[in-house]
């Protein structure tokens, strides 16, 4: 038998599954593609979180986009973080090209010019609806640990919330907050010595300098009414496909605290909104963090342990995480120890850390007679 029908032979043992799958290429040997040995993923495991990782300009966003179509196309909601503003293309059918119908002929799949269900979301001025979530929403928990406070400090919020909700005063934004701490600590002292306790001057202006570092991240955008509905984000349309939501952030690359704030939310809003549904056969609903990186920028040990939770446990609510980055170590052990799928694009090796890096991440990998994927990893 010829080596190329072995490989064939290989790769259509491996990816053949019972469940519903789909189509992510096809498998080359020695720079030729292998005519029939297509590469699948089921549907079942994109729950299960993933990483795609790559050097700038090896094809990332081409693949997050080329899932996230054949997620649509079998009914699966999407959520896509647009970083670098290159992703609302989805939303109209490409042109003809001979390019695209000559490599969808070698990996056996025909090509038809398509338009994807597509809703523009917005956190600031770029198009689309604005998301918003309030202060309360939050819970004194989950705001505390955006604001990276200390113990005594988180004690102090705790109390402002509990005030808050006693008194049937709603906290919308950020002033609403910064507000009740200023009456707390100075006004209405007296009033809530008894039951509540005493508000220290050094603990309201430590967080109040808090809330001032998160405004000047032009947070306050984001905080107040009307609340985004995560059912907003699991609809499909009159075909059936799923809805693709494109989060336009190119404006809030700067600013990582924004963007850690929003993602905490939603995903905290979407494990408490949904029903556990066990290890479903097709998703609810996958969300890709593209330049994920800007997620963990800054963040606070008490941020990441939140997140590591939330990653942890949102997979019974059928919803998968796909962070897409440059390195693997962009992502925290922790977290990068809960994705259940990895497809890797080309790495580049400038220095001895970056050629360890590397061998490290071909490690990571089975061993195949096929490949030397060490050497492969940098083509």
């Amino acid at each position: 038998m010829a080596k190329s029908d072995e490989f064939r032979d290989h790769i259509q043992q491996g990816y053949t599954f019972k469940d519903d799958s789909i189509l992510l290429g096809a498998a080359m040997l020695e720079g030729e593609v292998v005519s029939g040995a297509q590469v699948s993923a089921p549907l079942r495991t994109f729950n299960r979180h993933g990483l795609i990782a790559g050097a700038t300009g090896t094809g990332k966003t081409k693949t997050l986009q080329n899932i996230a179509e054949r997620l649509s196309e079998k009914g699966v909601p999407v959520l896509l973080m647009d970083i670098k503003g290159d992703l609302s293309g989805l939303a109209a059918a490409a042109a003809e090209n001979p390019k695209i119908h000559e490599r969808h002929a070698k990996i056996g799949s025909p090509w038809k010019p398509m338009q994807y269900p597509v809703e523009l979301l917005s956190l600031s001025g770029e198009p689309g609806a604005r998301l918003r979530a309030t202060v309360s929403e939050f819970g004194p928990v989950l705001f505390s640990k955006i604001l990276g406070v200390n113990e005594t400090q988180a004690g102090v919020i705790s109390l402002v919330f509990k005030y808050c909700d006693d008194k049937h005063l709603p906290l919308l934004d950020l002033k609403d907050f910064r507000k009740a701490l200023q009456f707390l600590t100075y006004d209405g002292k007296d009033e809530i010595a008894g039951e509540y306790g005493a508000i220290s001057p050094a603990s309201s202006g430590a967080i109040l300098r808090k809330v001032v570092e998160l405004e000047e991240q032009d947070a306050d955008v984001f905080f107040g009414e009307k609340s985004f509905d995560v059912q907003d984000l699991l609809r499909t349309d009159d075909r059936g496909m799923g809805l693709i939501h494109i989060v336009r952030l190119t404006d809030i690359q700067d600013r990582p605290k924004l963007f850690s704030t929003f993602m905490l939310s939603l995903l905290a809003e979407v494990y408490s909104t949904l029903p556990e549904v066990g290890d479903k056969a097709d998703p609810k609903l996958i969300i890709f963090l593209d330049e994920a990186h800007l997620i963990f920028n800054e963040a606070s040990k008490a941020l990441l342990s939140q997140l590591e939770a939330i990653v942890k446990l949102i997979r019974s609510k059928g919803v998968g995480l796909f962070f897409v980055t440059q390195l693997p170590t962009d992502v925290p052990d922790e977290i990068l120890s809960q994705l259940g799928m990895k497809i890797q694009h080309a790495l580049r090796a400038f220095t001895a850390k970056d050629r360890q890096a590397i061998k490290l991440t071909a490690e990571n990998y089975p061993i195949t007679a096929y490949y030397d994927t060490a050497t492969v990893l940098t083509h």
